[in-house]
């Protein structure tokens, strides 16, 4: 007897994109070092371009984020916390309930606190938050205000696939 199994590709599109962005950041991170030092607008606008040459890959628009003085100094750290993937502008509402979003947020990420954000002009939001950071969810955006372990990650792999719709390549 032939059994015939079928494989499920799991999705992990945030997975794939922070991996190909970290990836970006090192290979050019000897010539972000040096424009850092020579002059950090520079250095910046490197990163920038990087995140948004990354982002035209998978058709959004990323942005590395150093939200406190001194973080664009931690260069192990780049691709690894504090990004924002727009998916699209035009968004307003969420394809399903923020509810199950609150829900899926407790359920992967254990002790968070979850409540309607930006809830006006007939949009939608939802903020997923701890005494020591945020990710803030629009139905066009993603904002991750903290480091990515792995329950950070796969909460965020569910919200591309659910709250997003978006697939690996």
């Amino acid at each position: 007897m032939i059994i015939i199994g079928i494989l499920f590709k799991k999705i992990m599109i945030f997975s794939e994109i922070v991996t190909d962005l970290q990836n970006q950041l090192k290979k050019d991170l000897a010539q972000i070092r040096f424009l850092l030092k020579k002059n950090p607008a520079l250095g910046y606008a490197r990163i920038v371009e990087i995140g948004k040459e990354v982002g035209k890959k998978y058709n959004i628009k990323l942005i590395v984020n150093f939200p406190k003085k001194g973080m664009i100094d931690e260069f192990d750290m780049y691709g690894k916390r504090d990004l924002s993937l727009i998916v699209d502008y035009d968004l307003k509402r969420f394809p399903i309930d923020r509810e199950i979003i609150k829900q899926k947020a407790k359920e992967i990420l254990g002790d968070v606190q979850t409540e309607d954000a930006y809830m006006y002009e007939n949009k939608e939001g939802v903020r997923v938050f701890t005494d020591n950071w945020k990710i803030d969810i629009l139905p066009h955006s993603v904002h991750i205000w903290t480091e990515f372990n792995e329950n950070v990650t796969a909460f965020c792999n569910w919200l591309m696939e659910n709250a997003y719709k978006m697939k690996n390549k």
